[in-house]
């Protein structure tokens, strides 16, 4: 299976809420703003303990992608996460892959307001 197929399968999982079969390893890494998760079971659990907290938090995606890069053994993909009429966040992620499945997500986006020392002025 080649790096395009596997980010494919994860969009697919994703948007039909199938979080209990992504194609991902047992050592499987995701780096986010909020921190880094280690290991498919931590990752599923923590999917899991949300949804029971809030059923938006993760599920009930559509997902538009603007931009991609594939290689032999990693893949960038910039997206657009909606959900709802309200909500979008645009999304860069590096995937890295190993044995057919994914290991390593390494996701960007914004969580918060611009600090003002952050903000370009003109």
């Amino acid at each position: 299976m080649n790096s395009e197929q596997l980010v494919n399968i994860w969009f697919e999982k994703w948007n039909s809420g199938d979080f209990m079969n992504l194609p991902i390893t047992d050592s499987f890494e995701h780096t986010s703003p909020f921190g880094i998760v280690k290991g498919k079971k931590a990752y599923i659990d923590l999917i899991k303990e949300k949804e029971k907290e809030n059923e938006t938090k993760f599920l009930g995606y559509s997902f538009e992608l603007q931009d991609t890069l594939y290689k032999l053994e990693s893949a960038c993909v910039h997206y657009t996460a909606r959900q709802g009429p309200d909500f979008c966040l645009d999304v860069s992620e590096w995937y890295y892959f190993k044995n057919n499945l994914i290991d390593k997500v390494i996701a960007y986006y914004h969580i918060g307001d611009i600090r003002e020392e952050r903000l370009y002025k003109s």
